[in-house]
């Protein structure tokens, strides 16, 4: 019963990602979750008790493996200029995956303040991925650096979810470009 409930569960949430990296945040609904995976709209509150619960465990689940591919990126380089690149290139590269695409879109809506905590705290974890690798560079202020380094691969995740009018390999290159040269103490 116990797998039963576990192989529900992820598949609810395995529905959400689709939903949310295809139609946003306003796709979500336990209706839309029902239909995808054949449950009835009342057992989907069985497994969650709002939207914000569904979001929250994604967060949770989702979250960790993208900066776990973000972290192996950056071990796989030696110096510290290296690990910057590797940094931006990783996250910029999982754009298309559709647990990025579902986080981009929870990210952008309107949220309690628990999942909104959670969004936050994830963020956080990945932002220190980055400090010690800006302090070996001798950057005076590495988590201040690294904040707005993100900021960088934020505004290049956007611009290429958008469909923007240059190639998201351009797009990488000028945030690559952008951040060595802007991180450099």
């Amino acid at each position: 019963m116990a797998e039963h409930r576990s192989m529900q569960r992820g598949a609810l949430l395995d529905a959400a990602r689709t939903l949310l990296s295809e139609g946003g945040t306003d796709a979500l609904t336990f209706p839309a979750l029902a239909e995808r995976t054949g449950l009835a709209r009342s057992s989907v509150y069985e497994y969650f008790k709002s939207r914000a619960a569904v979001v929250e465990e994604l967060c949770e689940v989702d979250f960790p493996v993208w900066a776990a591919e973000v972290s192996a990126a950056m071990e796989r380089a030696a110096e510290p200029e290296g690990k910057v690149e590797a940094y931006v290139r990783e996250q910029l590269s999982l754009v298309g995956d559709r647990r990025h695409r579902a986080v981009v879109a929870i990210s952008a809506s309107e949220l309690d303040s628990g999942a909104r905590e959670k969004i936050r705290a994830a963020h956080g974890g990945l932002v220190a991925l980055i400090v010690e690798a800006l302090g070996e560079m001798g950057h005076a202020e590495p988590r201040l650096a690294a904040m707005l380094l993100q900021g960088v691969v934020d505004a290049a995740v956007r611009r290429i979810e958008l469909g923007a009018a240059e190639d998201p390999t351009t797009i990488t290159e000028a945030a690559v470009s952008m951040a060595l040269r802007g991180v450099r103490g």
